[in-house]
């Protein structure tokens, strides 16, 4: 289930919109909450914030990737582009 659930994440990419200033910085930052949200809402996958791996908060635009830990033994990323509000 965890497998499947890694190779449909892998496909998805979840967008977020967040007002920024010049050069593409922030105002504020994407947390792990958001981006789980975001994920619930378009896409109907329910997953735990806290199995979202993100270092630090994403502060700028464009696309990242963020380590998702789905199971003890299985990894996943999502790709998350976050663009100008």
């Amino acid at each position: 289930e965890a497998k499947k659930l890694k190779e449909t994440l892998a496909n998805l990419t979840v967008e977020l919109k967040a007002k920024s200033g010049d050069g593409g910085r922030l105002f504020g930052s994407i947390t792990s909450k958001q981006i789980a949200n975001q994920l619930q809402k378009s896409h109907k996958i329910k997953l735990d914030k806290r199995k979202i791996e993100l270092d630090s908060p994403i502060r700028a635009l464009g696309y990242t990737n963020v380590p998702v830990k789905l199971h003890p033994e299985v990894s996943g990323t999502i790709k998350v582009h976050v663009s100008e509000e």
